[in-house]
């Protein structure tokens, strides 16, 4: 067995030429290509690590800045408004009517007015003083003197007040 003389054939030959030459330059397109698109997405990684990076401090800056701020805003927290309530069971026990002990929570309220808008600590310093200048209020309703005593007092931007009844008399 002999094999033939491939390489005598010019035709084959150029075949084989042309594809060693034509591997070569497709291997040399497929490598620039390659190497740009890497290059490129490499430098875009680059750019957004950057980017992120930035965001990150921004982002802490901006949190300790608002950290401050709240604790700030915290301190320096005022009053908004005045609740009373006189306790339920205290008006059915001296028979006070709605309309009297409605009376009776506006008289309390208009006392406390001076502490709206006040430094919420100035109010909390002062608290046993708004107790006993609630405790002494004497209000009169139905030709019948009444006496509070505060059962519940509550300071946030709300003061919150829940009053027991008695007769003054």
């Amino acid at each position: 067995m002999r094999i033939p003389p491939f390489y005598k054939n010019v035709s084959l030959q150029r075949f084989f030429a042309g594809m060693v030459i034509g591997g070569f330059i497709s291997w040399c397109v497929f490598l620039f290509m390659f190497g740009v698109w890497q290059e490129r997405y490499s430098t875009e990684i680059k750019n957004q690590k950057s980017t992120i990076h930035n965001l990150e401090k921004d982002k802490e800056i901006w949190q300790q800045e608002f950290s401050e701020l709240n604790k700030k805003a915290e301190e320096k927290l005022t009053i908004q408004g005045i609740v009373v309530k006189i306790n339920s069971k205290d008006k059915d026990k001296y028979n006070i009517k709605p309309f009297n002990a409605l009376e009776m929570e506006d008289a309390i309220k208009e006392d406390l007015r001076t502490i709206v808008a006040k430094d919420m600590e100035l109010v909390y310093k002062s608290r046993a003083l708004l107790k006993k200048s609630i405790e002494n209020k004497v209000v009169e309703s139905d030709q019948k003197r009444y006496k509070f005593k505060v059962s519940e007092l509550i300071i946030y931007t709300t003061v919150y007040v829940e009053l027991s009844v008695t007769f003054a008399d």
